[in-house]
């Protein structure tokens, strides 16, 4: 365990008419207060992604104080369902008491950006906190439409934008979810088959906090065919933070991540990428860099970053993988 000494309240920025406070690593680190860092290097090692740059340090001035924060707004969460309860226990009227539901966190980003660690990382942080000891982490490709299906739809290219996904069936897994049902099942998605694992499911059984990882999970929802707004995923959520960098960046991440799992998964005989063991490394990141061009950059500048602004927390990284700023939203 490693407990910080206090550290003096950070000057943060607020730009005029800006909806967030904005901040420094070191403004962000110093929020932290005393929380104990609950994780070891091993650990992190981990949970961390490939082609992440993470370590004691990043979780100790990033993750452990929004692991803080995420603590606060549970407790505040909960006061309010209590108010709730006491003014619906007022009317006289018979209205069920408000009974505790999970809370729900999304977690967004680009491809390689590196959510998925962020994901993790908060998952393992949160789960030391004893007032909420059960965390899930369910990501969105279990959502994905079948690679059959997809080429009945004419989608194969399109795989990872919003249209490639049952939107319908992710929003009421998580509804169901935060209603409070016993038990709801997913997909599974392997990344070895590159497609959905035929018969099997993810059960979730009622988590105290429940993160929900996607590319797309903080899209808002399309109109009905009648033209009237409809539920959508992200109003489900009690928090969610968006995982940002240059584009530029990301697709160095990117390359440099396939060039990895060229090493590594892609020699599995069983992998969907096996293929691109067989040629020459300029083949394939060939390859890769054509599946940026046409599917990921385009996927990030039309559908991913437009929704930033609706994060409670941006965390913003450097050329270097590591978080320099973070945006939090006011209230």
């Amino acid at each position: 365990m490693i407990t910080s000494p206090p550290r003096s309240a950070p000057s943060r920025h607020r730009a005029e008419g800006s909806p967030y406070v904005d901040l420094t690593r070191a403004e962000w680190s110093a929020l932290r207060d005393r929380t104990p860092l609950p994780l070891t290097a091993d650990e992190v090692e981990r949970l961390r992604g490939l082609g992440d740059v993470i370590d004691l340090d990043e979780v100790r001035d990033v993750y452990l104080p929004l692991s803080r924060l995420l603590n606060l707004y549970v407790g505040a969460t909960s006061n309010l369902r209590g108010a709730l309860n006491t003014f619906l226990g007022d009317t006289g009227n018979g209205h069920c008491a408000q009974t505790g539901t999970p809370f729900v966190i999304g977690v967004a980003g680009s491809v390689a950006v590196g959510k998925s660690t962020v994901a993790r990382l908060l998952q393992a942080l949160l789960a030391r906190w004893p007032e909420h000891p059960r965390v899930e982490r369910v990501t969105t490709d279990g959502f994905l439409y079948p690679m059959k299906e997809l080429q009945e739809r004419g989608l194969t290219s399109r795989k990872g934008f919003p249209e490639s996904y049952d939107r319908r069936a992710l929003t009421r897994f998580v509804a169901d979810i935060k209603a409070g049902k016993e038990e709801v099942t997913a997909p599974v998605y392997s990344h070895l088959i590159y497609d959905i694992v035929p018969g099997e499911k993810l059960v979730v059984r009622r988590p105290d906090i429940l993160i929900v990882e996607g590319l797309n999970v903080l899209q808002p929802a399309l109109p009905g065919k009648d033209g009237r707004t409809r539920v959508g995923l992200a109003d489900f959520f009690d928090f969610s933070v968006y995982v940002d960098a240059r584009p530029e960046d990301i697709e160095r991440w990117y390359l440099n991540r396939f060039r990895k799992l060229r090493e590594t998964a892609f020699q599995n005989p069983f992998s969907y990428f096996r293929k691109y063991t067989q040629v020459s490394e300029e083949e394939a990141l060939e390859y890769a860099r054509t599946m940026w061009r046409t599917i990921n950059r385009p996927n990030l500048l039309e559908n991913v970053a437009p929704t930033r602004g609706r994060a409670n927390l941006i965390i913003r990284k450097g050329p270097d993988h590591k978080v320099q700023r973070l945006s939090l939203r006011k209230l």
